[in-house]
């Protein structure tokens, strides 16, 4: 380990920011002690190293660091997260430190945050269904092990009451192996945290899992490490202990908020919005961490839940959050208006891995079939629902009629549902069978004749006893 070096030649204080000058051997990301004239030790990391100046980011701010008098050290080493199988179960800052009352992590081994870069070649492709429980994302935006699906919400939707189901719930069926969630909030309020923290307790899901919190009032520095701490958890586990891990990162937005906020101190030139020109790297470097590597039997899949500013999907953050992962589940303001939880907009999400994960052996063989006959009634009694707003009940057909009626019962009975109802993929498929049941077989055109033959007589049966009942 290199020899720790102390200057005090600071020269500049700005914002989070701090210039120290006559540097030698400093690296990019070596962590940094400043020690204040009143002996009090802040805590930051190297930004920048030109010639012999570093540009040193202040972990908990700057107010009282003065250019005489603090001293300055370079610990010749990057931050890193100390992991061993206790994190599980644990709940820690947005900088690792434990704030649960529980005993110190006795560490295995420390890793820098920032990770190793993984060989594309090394990479698995996605192929195994995860079950969420949730039906809209089950049966028709398919989550794949080892896939990064971001859900695209607005503020006051109830992304956190979907983030935390979904980690209650997800499981990779047909397996032995063991499954873990990795919960990452960044920039929540202190009621949100204890949501969090609470709802993973009194359901046991904290057994399986690791929280990383950061608060509003936590340092913007410290934002910009959360999602890298968590991933690094993350990473450990999979990689290292063999898990499914799934890593869910709310509030995106929150972090790229922080990243504009230390791009603005550095006086760097703005991209768009504000935000900086690199933020597409930025946020690839924190997407692609998830995965499967071939011949090892861990993985990682990725949520990341981001706020749309103005429900806008073409500002920045979900525009570049599209490009880098694999689909979106966006959720809409008017169906929340309407009571459904939770309130997935369909037609607008999309899971570009579902086509690899569902199927026989891995759901169910009539799975892609349903999935498109479904989606294209349900688009069809919306199309309705538009001309009923337009030109009034009298200018719709019967079948018109008919899909208007579909798309309510499958807003209020397939989309909708108790966030601690958990559906098995069968139960989702059955009920998508149910809705189906109630339109003529000459409208199930996506429908292969074998599965129509197979599965619809008995929903048939069904829906005619209930309404004889």
């Amino acid at each position: 380990m290199s020899m720790i070096k102390e200057y005090q030649t600071v020269s500049e204080v700005a914002g989070p920011l701090m210039l120290v000058e006559k540097v030698e051997e400093v690296k990019f990301e070596e962590l940094v002690e400043i020690e204040l004239p009143g002996g009090e030790i802040r805590h930051g990391k190297v930004l920048e190293v030109n010639q012999d100046k570093a540009l040193v980011q202040l972990f908990e701010g700057a107010r009282g660091v003065s250019t005489s008098g603090s001293r300055v050290r370079f610990l010749g080493r990057g931050v890193e997260l100390p992991v061993s199988e206790d994190i599980l179960g644990r709940v820690f800052d947005g900088q690792g430190r434990p704030i649960d009352d529980g005993p110190e992590i006795l560490p295995e081994k420390r890793l820098d945050i920032n990770g190793e870069p993984l060989n594309p070649f090394a990479r698995d492709y996605p192929s195994e269904f995860i079950q969420t429980g949730i039906s809209c994302i089950d049966g028709l935006n398919t989550l794949v092990r080892g896939q990064k699906l971001p859900i695209f919400s607005g503020s006051g939707l109830p992304h956190s009451k979907m983030a935390v189901q979904i980690a209650r719930q997800a499981k990779v069926l047909g397996t032995q192996e063991s499954f873990a969630v990795v919960f990452a909030a960044m920039g929540i309020t202190f009621e949100e945290s204890e949501y969090f923290i609470s709802d993973f307790r009194e359901t046991g899901a904290i057994d399986r899992a690791v929280l990383f919190m950061n608060l509003a009032d936590d340092p913007a520095i410290e934002r910009i490490a959360t999602p890298r701490m968590a991933l690094t958890a993350a990473e450990y586990l999979a990689f290292e202990k063999g898990m499914h891990v799934l890593a869910i990162l709310t509030d995106m937005t929150s972090y790229c908020e922080a990243l504009r906020e230390v791009s603005a101190a550095r006086k760097e030139i703005p991209g768009r919005r504000g935000y900086p020109g690199y933020m597409y790297t930025d946020l690839a470097s924190i997407y692609e961490r998830a995965g499967k590597i071939m011949d090892k039997p861990g993985s990682i899949t990725q949520i990341p839940i981001l706020t749309m500013p103005e429900d806008d999907k073409t500002h920045p953050i979900p525009d570049l959050t599209g490009y880098i992962t694999e689909g979106q589940v966006i959720l809409s303001r008017p169906m929340h208006r309407k009571g459904i939880y939770p309130p997935v907009d369909a037609p607008e999400s999309l899971s570009r891995l579902k086509d690899k994960g569902i199927g026989e052996g891995k759901t169910r063989k009539d799975h892609a079939d349903t999935f498109n006959q479904l989606y294209d009634a349900y688009t069809k009694g919306l199309a309705a629902r538009e001309l009923e707003v337009i030109l009034g009940e009298a200018a719709l057909s019967q079948t018109d009629k008919m899909f208007y009626r579909f798309a309510e019962a499958f807003e209020q009975e397939y989309i909708k549902q108790d966030e601690y109802e958990n559906r098995s993929i069968e139960e989702t498929l059955d009920l998508g069978w149910k809705l189906l049941s109630a339109l003529p077989v000459t409208e199930l055109k996506r429908i292969d004749s074998e599965f129509l033959e197979e599965f619809l007589p008995k929903f048939k049966e069904e829906n005619t006893e209930e309404e004889t009942s």
